[in-house]
């Protein structure tokens, strides 16, 4: 009924067109209007222009759009008419193409359009961009549908199925290394599954583990398309000689649209065929005929390879025509995966139970079943079968029960009517879907904030061990703790970073003052000597920092730092090589694997870079590329200096030769040392020396065979003015610098006060960590969460004995804990599950004879000792 048909308007004041109101008017379901205001201002507008320019008229055929569907043209002469309406175009223009909008795309079912009509002042180019983005907005309807819906079919695939679902156990790592879609798919569909008994019963089954991928793509790029469309649905006619462009730049999307339909469509009729042949095939009542029906991967394949072909011919019009034809051709796959999915949970049941035309008996009968079955699928799933039932029954069929198949056809006809994005109760069965989604928000699992993360048990007791690892290395040393605030003020913290000063995270202004969280320990350490006027001090500290960065596998946004520190003159070089001993000790006791120290001075840099005739002006910015060298090759390093710092390729070239060389410490720096420019810079000459006095002092301590010298370690930050050195990982975990440090002499007296020299390194505990879990993974040991020695388990209720005796345990300083439960297996299990060595049983015969029983968990030995002896005994068998 047109009269009840919602009506579109555009060209209004502050109106939009979306691509929801596009696909109504172009499928019939809502009427156009347009503005009469707008039709005055284009009118005046044009007689403006009329008065000042005899500029030809252009005229376009409607022959650019005869080989779309109805309802692309429709939406292709909507979204032109906007453009022109936007664009102040001839009023002659826009009352021809709303003339004829309004009396054949809007008022009518069938379009009257005669493809041989042009419309004067209206270029081939504009009808090319408008048809692409008439359907791309088609496109960007159907497909945000989709995307929600192929989920819930998914979700009853997996219980016609039984498919094994842990591929659906997937968190944001927070650290950018998950794909947000792919984790956020696999959530909705846990959502649909939770409770679910048809589910885990076979194996893995690639359609279904591949679901949050693929599925997720799809979502991505639904999302990409739902961008770009709205923007070229309410933008004015560009130029002619822009309209290629822009027509490239809209199929560049569609493009990607398509590869993810296509493996949309291959996935689910992979679901949809196993569910066929491995659940209906074999019943009589459910005919092989439902996949028959279904378009077929080789369909697919050619329908894409047609939409390829236009592509490279620059076909744009016909490739977004293609792309939608590949969408209708997913969305008919989907619909026919949903039906046997449907059929093979409910099938028997609904077909036979009796009349199944619309009635109160069978009404009732479904709902029971409906019931019944609730109890075994899943929360979400349930909900949603419940609903196509119940839309089932409303829709006659006319037919006899015994005739079976027929009463299966006219099932699938109905079915199908269900998901066709035109049928009214498509809306409802998508509104529905969400609503089974959102309801559960209040059971998702809140989400942490990207580039940040939990630590879980097993985890934590790693940390602790590493950290007093650490902690024990430091004190070793002489070094003092130190704990600075989270924050700073922010002047404390701009200017002495480079390039990385964009990284800080600044905090609002609260009370009056800028501030932003630390970004590392070392200028944070720096202002706390320059605050108190200290001239000497070796200190660590162990706390989080922060960075603005987009994570990236081992890159997290909070995370530790362990810093260690020596502010102070001493003898020359000496606390350099102090902290080198330092990580090396440290790397060793964590005991991690292979790794090496590389290491350089920053003056030998700043002399290497003025012998290549770097200007001084542009040392820290160069060195900020060439710190790029572990991540990038030279080829990139020298583009990026070139074209975008102005060095020339000959300097450039030089600056390769010499950042190539790295070796063994003593050997590379004999042969520095025969260099003449080296040993004529005066900064580089004293750079080596002092590099051959700690040398000499790492040899004779026994670690200079972890260190190797490498002319390409720059260490971008500015506040460095010595050695520098950066710990690498050598083992199969690809981690990157694990550690990193050296010689800041001027940070301190940037605050304003005397210069007091200083040396530190800081130790990326977060990647360690990384390689500890690793390789006790690659060991099979279990972790153990806690240090508990003892479990005091009370055969019984008596809450107070419990208190009694982990208390006489708690204060001999004994790791206790205690358990109250009838069933002595029920204690066991819990020793054995938390690795607790030693167990104390009390029930009532012990309490009668005085005495508890001590257990041996892991060698399953029972002693009995008097009660007056507990602590005694148990401390000596703990070695207490």
């Amino acid at each position: 009924m047109a009269e009840e048909r919602r009506m579109v308007t555009v060209g209004g004041k502050g109106s939009s067109l979306s691509s929801s109101s596009v696909f109504d008017i172009a499928s019939g379901l809502s009427r156009l209007s347009i503005d009469s205001s707008a039709l005055s201002k284009v009118s005046s507008s044009s007689n403006s222009k009329t008065s000042k320019t005899n500029a030809p008229t252009v005229s376009a055929s409607f022959s650019i759009l005869s080989n779309l569907t109805p309802d692309e043209a429709r939406a292709s002469l909507v979204v032109l008419l906007n453009k022109l309406l936007l664009s102040s175009s001839t009023s002659a223009a826009v009352n021809q193409l709303s003339d004829i909008i309004l009396k054949d795309v809007s008022s009518s079912s069938n379009l009257q359009i005669s493809f041989d009509n042009t419309i004067d002042g209206v270029s081939p180019g504009d009808f090319s961009v408008a048809a692409i983005a008439g359907i791309s907005a088609i496109l960007d309807h159907q497909s945000s549908a989709l995307s929600v819906i192929t989920d819930a079919i998914a979700a009853l695939s997996c219980e016609a199925l039984g498919a094994d679902i842990s591929a659906f156990n997937l968190n944001d790592s927070g650290d950018g290394s998950s794909a947000k879609d792919v984790v956020s798919v696999a959530s909705d569909l846990k959502i649909l599954l939770n409770g679910s008994k048809f589910v885990n019963r076979e194996g893995d089954e690639p359609a279904v583990s591949g679901v949050p991928v693929v599925h997720g793509k799809f979502r991505e790029i639904s999302r990409l398309l739902h961008s770009s469309t709205r923007v070229q649905l309410n933008s004015a006619i560009v130029s002619n000689s822009g309209s290629s462009g822009t027509a490239s730049s809209m199929c560049t999307t569609l493009f990607s649209l398509a590869v993810a339909l296509k493996d949309l469509g291959n996935i689910s009729y992979n679901r949809a065929k196993h569910i066929v042949d491995s659940r209906i095939a074999g019943d009589d009542e459910f005919p092989a005929m439902l996949i028959k029906e279904c378009p077929r991967p080789d369909q697919l394949k050619a329908l894409f390879a047609s939409l390829v072909s236009a592509h490279s011919d620059e076909e744009y019009v016909k490739f977004s025509h293609d792309v939608s034809s590949l969408l209708v051709m997913v969305e008919q796959i989907i619909s026919w995966e949903a039906l046997a999915a449907f059929l093979s949970l409910e099938g028997r049941d609904f077909i036979t139970s009796g009349d199944t035309s619309v009635g109160e008996d069978s009404a009732k009968t479904a709902g029971k079943k409906g019931a019944k079955k609730k109890k075994i699928l899943g929360k979400g799933t349930t909900a949603l079968v419940q609903f196509l039932k119940d839309r089932l029954l409303s829709m006659p069929i006319q037919t006899e029960v015994s005739q079976t198949v027929m009463v299966l056809e006219n099932l699938v006809r109905n079915f199908l009517s269900l998901l066709d994005p035109k049928d009214l109760g498509f809306d409802t069965l998508l509104k529905k879907v969400k609503d089974i989604v959102e309801s559960n928000e209040s059971r998702r699992l809140p989400k942490l904030p990207k580039g940040t993360r939990d630590f879980a048990k097993e985890q934590m007791a790693i940390r602790e061990r590493a950290f007093s690892i650490i902690t024990e290395v430091f004190k070793r040393h002489g070094a003092a703790a130190l704990d600075t605030p989270a924050f700073e003020m922010r002047e404390t913290l701009m200017g002495k970073y480079g390039e990385d000063s964009k990284l800080i995270y600044d905090l609002a202004d609260q009370g009056g003052e800028l501030c932003s969280l630390r970004y590392d320990l070392t200028v944070p350490f720096a202002r706390y000597v320059a605050m108190n006027g200290l001239t000497s001090f070796k200190r660590y500290q162990i706390a989080k920092v922060y960075r603005r960065d987009n994570p990236s596998k081992g890159r997290y946004r909070e995370f530790y730092q362990c810093d260690f520190d020596i502010a102070g003159q001493f003898e020359k070089m000496m606390p350099d090589f102090e902290v080198i001993k330092i990580l090396t000790e440290l790397l060793d006791e964590l005991d991690i694997g292979e790794y090496e120290v590389k290491l350089n001075h920053r003056k030998l840099l700043d002399g290497m870079l003025a012998i290549c005739g770097v200007p001084q002006e542009k040392f820290r910015t160069i060195c900020s590329s060439i710190d790029k060298l572990d991540k990038q090759s030279f080829e990139q390093i020298k583009k990026e200096m070139v074209d975008e710092k102005g060095l020339s390729n000959e300097i450039s070239d030089r600056i390769g030769t010499f950042v190539k060389w790295r070796g063994p410490p003593v050997e590379l720096l004999s042969k520095l040392k025969q260099e003449c420019s080296f040993l004529e810079n005066n900064e580089s000459s004293l750079a080596l020396d002092e590099l051959e006095i700690m040398f000499k002092a790492l040899e004779k301590s026994k670690c200079i065979d972890r260190v190797v010298f490498d002319l390409s370690l720059a260490r971008g930050l500015d506040y460095y003015t010595g050695v520098i050195f950066e710990a690498v990982f050598k083992g199969a975990a690809q981690v990157g610098s694990i550690a990193a440090g050296g010689r800041y002499d001027n940070l301190i007296g940037m605050f304003g006060t005397r210069q007091v020299p200083s040396v530190g390194i800081s130790l990326g505990i977060e990647r360690v960590f990384a390689i500890m879990e690793q390789l006790q993974k690659d060991k099979n040991q279990e972790i153990r969460a806690t240090e508990t020695q003892v479990l005091v388990s009370i055969l019984g209720d008596d809450s107070a004995l419990a208190a009694e005796l982990v208390g006489e345990l708690w204060h001999a300083k004994v790791k206790a804990e205690f358990m109250i439960h009838k069933k002595v297996m029920k204690h066991i299990d819990r020793a054995r599950d938390s690795r607790i060595p030693w167990m104390v049983l009390v029930g009532e015969r012990e309490l009668s004879e005085g005495v508890v029983k001590l257990k041996d968990v892991v060698a399953a030995i029972d002693y009995e000792v008097p009660r007056g002896k507990l602590v005694d005994d148990l401390c000596k068998r703990l070695g207490m």
